[in-house]
């Protein structure tokens, strides 16, 4: 039975990244040592460590006044980290559509209240529709002196991603991109600062890549010299020991989607996968989609049955055929089919079958 894995994170890896790092791990690159334990000040690493930052910059077309941090702790660690190092002595505004931009919110105003250095303001919100939908952006309630606009460019959990940004009055713009990072073009230039989270488009859990530009790396230290944007980056990402191995399977990743053909490529193959699963659920009359037709995303995609039953009788035979992963977030439900750039165009031609067997099987 071919298993498809469905999971929002940590995701499914190209098999041809996993069969290299098999075949590398007891003796990576005839150096006698298991990538796993190469120190990450000798020589091999530090040919690691650069080449994941060539190949990330090429494929997203960074330019060389942003620095390329890779860092510990997770997307959730920025949610202090980046007002810790951007807002002193000003206000920074959060924009609320999903699940992860109400945290990234909540740490801030958290921090800020602590702090009483900075002020953080909700802009906007979509959560009385239930983060169905992205909320309305109204760039003239932004004071043009604010440190920074922050949102979720893909919202994992509710199935919303940006794709034209919103006006933010011409003040900087900070984005969590941990689930949609080269799975769309987006220009790094109209961004102050990108992070993102491995475990979606990456690679291993472990490791979150920091895009910042130069002008907004902190002038003074911060609380902690592990959250110092300046620190990390005057280091080269090395001020501690770094996450060397999920490095390691993001820089392999990073030669995979070149190989591919770039961003540029992985985009179309996955509006391609997401339009055929679009497609079935619009067409069904048993399946439905929660999410605004013009805000979906193409890497989360949620849909339900007519009630909770049947959705939980879905999840249950779609697992057993092999389809794992696809029951809906706890504060969801229903089903959600994460299909990022690794995730292949066969599973969710599988899965469209699957669909159809299963409506004509129930379907009142």
């Amino acid at each position: 039975m071919t298993i498809y894995n469905f999971s929002a994170g940590p995701a499914v890896l190209p098999k041809s990244v996993l069969e290299l790092a098999q075949r590398e791990l007891l003796d990576y690159q005839g150096s006698g040592m298991s990538v796993l334990e190469l120190s990450h000040r000798q020589k091999e690493f530090d040919e690691i460590i650069k080449a994941a930052e060539h190949l990330l910059r090429e494929l997203m077309a960074i330019p060389d006044n942003y620095k390329v941090l890779f860092l510990q702790g997770g997307a959730s660690t920025q949610f202090t980290t980046i007002p810790l190092n951007l807002a002193a002595g000003k206000t920074a505004y959060y924009v609320e559509s999903g699940s992860w931009g109400k945290k990234a919110y909540s740490e801030a105003k958290k921090l800020s209240e602590a702090l009483g250095t900075f002020e953080v303001k909700l802009l906007a919100t979509s959560a009385d529709k239930n983060y169905a939908e992205l909320p309305e952006v109204n760039p003239a309630a932004i004071d043009q002196d604010a440190a920074y606009v922050h949102i979720t460019t893909n919202n994992t959990i509710e199935g919303t991603a940006w794709y034209k940004l919103p006006d933010t009055n011409g003040v900087p713009l900070v984005a969590d991109m941990s689930s949609n990072i080269m799975s769309v073009r987006y220009n790094v230039e109209d961004f102050a600062l990108i992070y993102a989270g491995a475990q979606k488009n990456i690679g291993p859990a472990g490791v979150t890549v920091v895009i910042i530009h130069e002008d907004f790396l902190n002038d003074t230290p911060t609380l902690s010299a592990m959250l110092d944007y300046k620190i990390q980056a005057d280091n080269d990402s090395l001020y501690n020991t770094p996450p060397t191995f999920s490095i390691y399977i993001a820089k392999l990743v990073f030669e995979w989607v070149k190989t591919l053909g770039g961003v540029d490529e992985v985009e179309r193959l996955n509006s391609e996968k997401a339009n055929l699963l679009y497609t079935a659920i619009d067409n069904s009359k048993l399946f439905t989609s929660p999410v605004k037709r013009e805000d979906r995303s193409l890497n989360n995609i949620p849909f339900v049955t007519p009630t909770k039953e049947l959705d939980a009788l879905f999840n249950r035979e779609a697992d057993d055929a092999g389809f794992k992963n696809l029951k809906g977030h706890r504060s969801v439900g229903g089903m959600r089919a994460s299909i990022y750039n690794a995730f292949p165009l066969q599973g969710v031609l599988d899965l469209v079958e699957f669909m159809a067997a299963f409506e004509k099987k129930y379907q009142a």
